[in-house]
């Protein structure tokens, strides 16, 4: 209940940031998180980790070899994550800053991209900038893996979001619905960047 409360809190004190009123369902978390290949992938990022659920998800399917962080630019979102999973690395800073924190991480390329963004609150100019920047780091034929609400891919930044990821990656699924989150939402599985210079 303690998570939730902050969940909302956040998401009252600024939506587009947030995106949603909940924290994800263990249906929508295994959904994404279930995709990799964890035997394979040792350089693995999160983006916007919230209240820690695909943190704690993610770090029970890591490889022991794995380098692993989260980012998250709420504090107090941030210090959730922390508590909840406390042998991760979490950073209250923002994802456009991700080559960065790979740097400090001794992170030359990314293997993988979990990521709790709500990129249909996102203006175009905050989605470029978050995609060319994770593209910057992201190793050939890496995983990445993010949720969308259903009511948010016919608004306008959803359909743009939609085709600058087809635009970007060579291969684009979207999963099974999850219609028992709140609210119900799909994963859109990618692998292998194409050319970054032809996102658009």
């Amino acid at each position: 209940m303690g998570e939730n409360t902050t969940f909302l809190k956040n998401f009252l004190r600024n939506p587009g940031q947030v995106g949603a009123i909940a924290p994800s369902s263990d249906r929508l978390v295994r959904m994404m998180v279930d995709w990799f290949d964890w035997d394979q992938i040792r350089n693995v990022v999160e983006f916007g980790p919230g209240t820690g659920v695909f943190t704690q998800a993610i770090s029970e399917k890591l490889h022991p070899e794995s380098t692993f962080f989260a980012v998250e630019r709420s504090a107090e979102m941030a210090e959730v994550t922390r508590k909840r999973c406390p042998d991760v690395t979490v950073y209250n800073d923002s994802v456009t800053n991700i080559a960065a924190l790979c740097q400090q991480e001794s992170i030359e390329k990314i293997d993988a991209v979990i990521c709790g963004l709500p990129w249909a609150s996102f203006p175009e100019s905050l989605q470029t900038e978050i995609i060319d920047a994770m593209l910057g780091v992201l190793a050939p034929e890496a995983q990445f893996a993010t949720f969308a609400y259903w009511q948010g891919v016919v608004l306008p930044a959803g359909a743009r979001f939609n085709r600058r990821l087809r635009n970007t990656f060579a291969s684009v699924e979207r999963s099974p619905s999850v219609w028992l989150n709140l609210p119900p939402a799909f994963v859109y599985r990618c692998t292998k960047p194409a050319l970054p210079n032809q996102a658009n």
